[in-house]
């Protein structure tokens, strides 16, 4: 799953010779999660007591005892805690207030730490799921859309120019830097399949077109159709709307596009509201931000697994950035009214 992390993942494993936190030992610091209520722990960190716990701190720190605690001053729990904070507020200031004894300097190095641990358990946690006919029935309850097994679109995440020869490629059509998060959305909202490594100026479509879920499609090792905006080629597996409905038959085909295709809208809010961080411009190298996105991707989807209650804002509003429609094809033209034709008319 996700070949197009692999060269990502490859970087990651070079740089788990974490960079050492400064000696600035805690005293009579209080486990967080015995300072704060179960509502208390939900707020700030957006996990219960018990996935704190037993899920995710076991995820980060098992696999990872051949460092012994001299190189690992603040506490194991108070470390995940800190980079759950940072993930849900976006504020490396609000932290420092939290804990008076921690700089912030070592708050930024504790949160790129745990969210690259974090980011190695992403082909365990960012995968389509084995069963898709269970996925497709789930799909076709919400907008009578047949075969869908994903939404796919892209979500634009603010990072600080990081100059050099090329860094005007981050700046995209609305004139900020950022990076164009691909992803693939499922009807529970969970994310099915991300790539993180193109820069704001990329296209929708040409991050597809060079994806590893555009090969699986192709090759026929994932077996069902994603539904794409207008920025996207209509193809056999991947299916946008039609531009223009002349019949009663492109009219329902379009509404039951546009109802099943908002699950990827309300994906990526519920998402960007439960980690804040990805709404802020982040004041970090290019990779560490990578990084971030991963790891707070991973824990979206564990969030959803664990039921963890969150209510997002009505009033949140994803910023879109219009990529303008992709030059008509008379293949996929023809692949989409037959299609309409068979299931819509």
């Amino acid at each position: 799953m996700m070949d197009d992390f692999y060269e990502f993942m490859e970087h990651v494993e070079d740089e788990m010779q974490y960079l050492p936190i400064p000696r600035v030992y805690i005293r009579d610091v209080e486990n967080p999660l015995e300072m704060y209520s179960d509502a208390q722990l939900l707020q700030r960190f957006r996990f219960s007591r018990y996935t704190i716990q037993n899920i995710l701190l076991p995820m980060i720190f098992v696999n990872n005892d051949r460092r012994n605690n001299r190189g690992l001053p603040v506490p194991p729990i108070m470390q995940l805690c800190i980079a759950l904070r940072f993930f849900a507020s976006g504020a490396y200031q609000r932290i420092c207030g939290d804990l008076l004894q921690i700089s912030q300097a070592t708050v930024c190095r504790i949160v790129v730490k745990v969210a690259e641990l974090i980011s190695h358990n992403v082909y365990n946690h960012i995968r389509f799921p084995e069963d898709l006919n269970r996925i497709k029935n789930e799909f076709y309850r919400i907008g009578r859309f047949p075969g869908v097994i994903g939404c796919i679109d892209g979500t634009h995440i603010p990072v600080k120019n990081p100059g050099g020869q090329n860094g005007e490629v981050y700046r995209n059509r609305k004139g900020w830097m950022s990076l164009n998060v691909q992803a693939v959305v499922a009807p529970d909202y969970k994310i099915y399949d991300i790539i993180i490594r193109w820069p704001g100026s990329a296209h929708d479509s040409r991050i597809f077109n060079n994806s590893t879920l555009k090969m699986k499609l192709d090759n026929g090792q994932l077996r069902g159709k994603i539904l794409g905006d207008s920025a996207y080629a209509q193809s056999f597996y991947l299916f946008t709307p039609v531009p223009e409905p002349h019949t009663p038959s492109e009219e329902r085909y379009n509404r039951a596009h546009i109802l099943t295709r908002n699950v990827v809208e309300r994906g990526f809010g519920i998402w960007k509201q439960r980690f804040r961080c990805l709404n802020k411009k982040m004041n970090h190298k290019i990779r560490n931000a990578q990084h971030i996105i991963c790891a707070t991707a991973i824990l979206h989807n564990i969030a959803i697994t664990q039921q963890e209650r969150f209510v997002p804002d009505p009033n949140f509003v994803e910023v879109a950035i219009q990529q303008g429609q992709v030059a008509h094809q008379l293949r996929g033209n023809a692949i989409r009214a037959a299609f309409i034709e068979r299931h819509f008319n």
